[in-house]
């Protein structure tokens, strides 16, 4: 795997479905030794989640496998007597334990902070949940899309036909499981080991919503669902041409001059509507059908090509297949192939390189309880014991 800035740190991970997961899949890729620790029989629900069935009936649903490589599996029953002391066991030899169950589930099971922190002291100790530990909305529950709601993301995606809009994947999953990531990456650099790390999914994505907040606070402007504009300028959007859209940048003022001369619309700089970014942001709607009407003789991969040659930021609007494909993404090796049950899977790797290295991972995501016997058997379990605990479904 290369470059492993976290080799030697032990993760538990208690966590299902998302948020969870893609948190310590990148503490897996970034060298830490991961544990899942699992519901016998079943284990983590994403299992079973994907558009695959025959996958989530083995399961290994796709969902499972989008950001589970590169761990361990054991089961665990954490109501039963003897898998509470495992758990501590494992404690013991852990540096970090994540789980993003609703708040006080870990307490109502004896297996709270304080509970595994006298276990080990130097235990980060990460609790993921929608709403943060307390406050009134603490024990609600909080899917994806409950957040994407509740944070203000839905109100201010889409336009005025279309808004409230879900974004199109779990944004605040993935924002929240980032934050957590690099809470736990921070953590593990304090000289003084031993943190409780509240991660709150709505205030995860809130922060990353920095201008559309400040521009309320400090601005008192009312956000608002503006499709596929730029409010902060024009022209600045999608814009239609013979093929299919493109998204044009013209934040500066030599941007804009050199788009509509390029355009051959050198009348609209002359245009009182257009004369300063002000005018061009509140005539913003009669200024894109103007270059509309010329971008729209060509298709966009040559318009894309000779905007971005005067300095003018423009893209393409691709398909995740299309960008997939690209030259850009492949060539990079965000994308790598493990090798799984005699198959090739394509995982995504980390988003962050170290120098030319970036962390892929090498092992495929494990089986159902598939390191049962190297991990307890670690901790000092003997192989009768484990044979027993088999029987009596504490794993």
């Amino acid at each position: 795997m290369g470059i492993k800035p976290l080799s030697g740190v032990r993760v538990l991970d208690l966590t299902n479905v998302l948020a969870g997961p893609y948190c310590c899949y990148q503490l897996a890729l970034l060298g830490a030794e991961v544990i899942k620790v699992e519901r016998p029989g079943s284990g983590d629900l994403a299992r079973q989640l994907g558009a695959d069935p025959e996958r989530n009936k083995s399961l290994m649903g796709v969902s499972f496998l989008a950001q589970n490589a590169q761990k361990k599996s054991v089961t665990l029953d954490m109501k039963h007597e003897q898998g509470k002391a495992l758990l501590k066991r494992l404690v013991r030899t852990s540096d970090v334990l994540v789980e993003n169950f609703r708040p006080g589930v870990m307490d109502r099971l004896g297996l709270g902070y304080e509970v595994l922190r006298a276990e080990n002291p130097s235990l980060i100790y990460c609790a993921i949940s929608g709403f943060g530990q307390d406050g009134p909305w603490k024990d609600n529950p909080a899917y994806d899309q409950i957040v994407q709601g509740i944070s203000g993301v839905m109100s201010i995606t889409g336009d005025g036909d279309s808004a409230p809009l879900r974004v199109g994947y779990p944004l605040a999953d993935t924002v929240g499981g980032m934050t957590a990531a690099f809470a736990i990456s921070a953590a593990l650099n304090d000289p003084e080991r031993g943190a409780f790390l509240d991660i709150s999914m709505t205030e995860a994505v809130i922060s990353t919503m920095g201008w559309v907040v400040s521009n309320h606070l400090i601005a008192g402007q009312t956000p608002g669902a503006y499709g596929n504009e730029n409010t902060t300028s024009a022209p600045s959007g999608t814009f239609a041409c013979a093929d299919g859209p493109i998204n044009v940048a013209a934040n500066r003022d030599e941007q804009w001059h050199s788009m509509a001369q390029h355009l051959g619309r050198d009348d609209l700089l002359a245009h009182p509507d257009y004369a300063t970014r002000e005018d061009r942001k509140r005539n913003r709607h009669m200024l894109r059908a103007e270059l509309e009407s010329v971008l729209r003789t060509r298709p966009a991969a040559e318009w894309v090509a000779e905007l971005n040659a005067l300095g003018v930021p423009s893209g393409p609007v691709l398909t995740v297949p299309q960008i997939l494909d690209e030259p850009q993404i492949k060539d990079r090796g965000l994308i790598a192939e493990v090798e799984a049950a005699g198959a090739p899977l394509a995982l995504a790797g980390a988003p962050v390189r170290f120098g030319t290295h970036r962390p892929v991972p090498d092992q495929a995501p494990p089986a159902l309880g598939a390191d049962n016997d190297s991990i307890w058997q670690d901790i000092g379990v003997s192989a009768d014991e484990i044979e027993t605990l088999r029987r009596e479904r504490v794993i």
